[in-house]
């Protein structure tokens, strides 16, 4: 059998371990081939070509890419979208004062001319998607280098997208945009074509406290309380194509718009979630599990959590460091809880010795077929991951620690010609070069930033990264705490913010008003930040060196298993953020002996968990007043109580947030808004008896517009299936 031949029929019907129906996050074009008759046989009334038709409107036409990393849906003919309230937290939060807090107290638009613009916010559709594997392997032929990385290669892939359908089509179509991307590392290329609009505003949003109910504590976590979700429209110019924010802009009239059941369902019915997924790692070696449990994920626990206490503490003191920190911590919070729960899953599933016996069984199978490359490239990938050990543990402390932990670490370092029209006294150009400087600083300095938190961060960081990272190991201008504040890093922190330029508004005027030459070349803020930065840029250097060699021996690696399991149940390869379908069914789970948690939450669960005391269980009086009054209008269950949450076994990852969960007809019952902390480990490893993904009943929401917010004009716009 050809490559062709064999690389379609592997990824059409093979499986590295038994398969669970469950599992997998599938491409759209090739279901028809791959798995819709398993989603039949589990109650799906659809065809191919109703999910995906590259002709004519189907349900890919509804689901967005929302934002840069999270899903959206359409479900209304003028363009509304629903997504979660933790995608939309940024645009909620910037359009936030104390004044005006709709983190705390929600925001609904009651007409077109409150809703509020979001500078830099886009959703963005999917066209079209192709095979185009033969055409970029012709083109590879062309490439004489064995070692070439073309293959990999976003600016060659998309130079080869861009001549596919020529410069006369990008013109004609405004705001499209095309895009080739490899799958199963680099033996499998498809192409997407992308329309992008950039005039998105919000419209409405619950309050923190049903958005995110449960916050911390609960995040990650099932049984779930949590309203998550955020409402924004879509405009565009008068002839419907992407255009930037204009008060003349319209409404989008879309393709298509999904239809909103609120039927409920039952345990073990069908369910499936089309999104975006961002990143999975099925293809792990046994050496990166480890990797990745004993660097990547242990160096982020440990760093957060000591970032966070801080955080926290400050927040609860003071309501404007609450509002500003909020977005802050909740990302960081975010993959700190993830990282615990992705080492609980290999240690409790050992997914070392899962991918050993991948290997094993590859190389034996390798030696029977006389290809000697398989070995070669497992042999490969083990010293690889072996020589680059202190290198990773050092980036992600860096990372964790001083890039992503001090936020001053990220001070406008671009002084050099000002630097120069100072040394020349050239007083226009100064003056030129100042308005630059105030304007970088006033974007470093923002309405988000807390120079005491960051000040209180850092000394707690700078300790820990000192401690565990040999000094010679350190950014060079780390020596200064040394040899001039005798390892005293409070007093080193202190000294930075006193002295540096932008350590305080009332510093940055000082020296606007009388800058100097000599203030910016003896900056210490200025130099510790390049000083991290040029430690990264080494390490990134370093690290790099080591990128082809992975790439080439995990492009073979995978290229065996497909040979080896040709034949078998389908495959599908990791996620790379784009479409995919996800099916499975309502199901609940048991976490550990003896326990059981059901599929559905209810708001008599928000009930049991209030807590007036805790910011993180706090219910609004007018929530408490409708469940009281029993006040649930047509969303309530069949049992007369008002559905908050459910769970299904559909195998999801971090940019299935606001992805739309969908009933047998493709009716939307749900957003996709998290996954429980069991299964998060299910990026390396499909979990079937824990992986669950977490959703908010379309019923709560409908509930929360309607009863709650008293927005129900919106409910005008939707399809209500009843």
């Amino acid at each position: 059998m050809n490559f062709k031949k064999w690389i379609i029929a592997a990824a059409l019907c093979f499986a590295l371990t038994p398969m669970h129906a469950d599992e997998g996050m599938w491409l759209l074009p090739l279901l028809s081939q791959q798995k819709l008759a398993d989603m039949k046989a589990l109650g799906l009334q659809l065809d191919a070509n109703d999910i995906y038709n590259p002709e004519n409107a189907s349900l890919k036409d509804a689901v967005v890419i929302f934002g840069g990393g999270c899903t959206g849906e359409v479900v209304s003919p003028d363009g509304l979208v629903f997504t979660n309230h933790h995608c939309g937290y940024d645009a909620i939060q910037t359009h936030s004062s104390v004044e005006h807090d709709y983190l705390t107290d929600g925001f609904w638009a009651t007409t077109r001319e409150q809703e509020l613009p979001n500078e830099g916010l886009t959703v963005t559709f999917i066209e079209k998607i192709e095979d185009v594997t033969d055409l970029v392997k012709e083109a590879l032929k062309e490439d004489t280098d064995p070692n070439s990385m073309n293959y990999l290669s976003p600016k060659f892939l998309n130079a080869l997208a861009k001549e596919k359908v020529g410069e006369k089509f990008l013109q004609d179509n405004p705001g499209t945009e095309v895009e080739i991307l490899p799958f199963f590392g680099g033996n499998q290329y498809f192409m997407f074509t992308k329309k992008i609009y950039s005039d998105i505003r919000l419209v409405g949003a619950p309050p923190s406290s049903i958005g995110k109910f449960g916050s911390d504590t609960d995040n990650w976590m099932w049984p779930r309380h949590t309203g998550d979700f955020s409402i924004f429209r879509i405009y565009a110019d008068a002839n419907g194509n992407p255009a930037e924010y204009s008060p003349s802009n319209v409404p989008l009239r879309p393709k298509r718009w999904l239809k909103l059941s609120i039927q409920g369902f039952d345990e073990n019915d069908f369910a499936m979630i089309m999104g975006f997924p961002g990143r999975t790692n099925h293809f792990y070696t046994s050496w990166e599990v480890a990797e990745r449990r004993d660097i990547d994920n242990a160096v982020r626990i440990h760093i957060r959590d000591l970032r966070q206490q801080v955080m926290l503490d400050e927040m609860l003191r003071d309501d404007k460091v609450r509002i500003q920190y909020a977005s802050k911590y909740a990302s960081s919070q975010n993959a700190y809880k993830n990282a615990i729960g992705s080492n609980w899953a290999i240690r409790k599933r050992d997914f070392e010795s899962v991918k050993r016996k991948q290997q094993e069984a590859l190389l034996a199978w390798g030696k029977k077929q006389c290809q000697p490359q398989y070995e070669e490239a497992l042999l490969t990938l083990e010293q690889i991951v072996a020589d680059r050990k202190d290198l990773r543990h050092r980036k992600w402390m860096l990372d964790e620690a001083l890039t992503r932990g001090i936020e001053f670490t990220h001070v406008p370092l671009s002084v050099d010609a000002l630097t120069v029209a100072l040394e020349k006294q050239d007083k226009v150009a100064t003056q030129e070069e100042l308005v630059k400087l105030r304007k970088a600083f006033h974007q470093f300095f923002n309405k988000d930033y807390a120079p005491e938190i960051d000040k209180k961060i850092a000394k707690v960081l700078l300790k820990e990264y000192r401690k565990l990272v040999p000094r010679i190991s350190q950014p060079a201008y780390l020596l200064t705490i040394d040899q001039s504040f005798g390892g005293d890093v409070d007093a080193f922190v202190d000294h930075l913010f006193a002295q540096s330029i932008y350590g305080s508004t009332e510093n940055f005027e000082q020296f606007a008003a009388k800058p100097t030459r000599k203030a910016l070349e003896e900056d210490p803020m200025i130099a510790f930040a390049r000083s991290v930065k040029e430690e990264r840029e080494h390490l990134d250097k370093a690290l790099k060196s080591f990128d082809d060699g992975y790439n080439l021996a995990h492009r073979t690696y995978v290229e065996g298993l497909l040979r080896m399991h040709e034949g078998g149940e389908a495959q599908w390869p990791d996620a790379n953020f784009t479409l995919r379908l996800t099916y499975g069914q309502i199901k609940g789970y048991s976490p550990r002996d003896c326990d059981y948690y059901g599929y559905q939450t209810t708001l008599e669960g928000v009930m049991e968990k209030e807590d007036s005391t805790n910011w993180e269980f706090v219910v609004p009086a007018k929530l408490k007043e409708l469940y009281k009054n029993r006040d649930f209008g047509p969303y309530a269950n069949k049992q007369g109580t008002m559905p908050v949450a459910l769970c299904a076994t559909t195998h999801t990852t971090g940019g299935n947030s606001g992805s739309p969960v969908l009933n047998a007809r493709g009716e939307l019952i749900g957003l996709n808004f998290d996954r429980n902390w069991e299964g998060v480990g299910g990026d390396i490893e499909y979990l079937p008896d824990y992986q669950r993904s977490i959703i908010v009943d379309i019923r709560y929401i409908l509930f929360l517009i309607d009863k709650y917010a008293g927005a129900d004009y919106l409910l005008n716009e939707l399809e209500i299936v009843k």
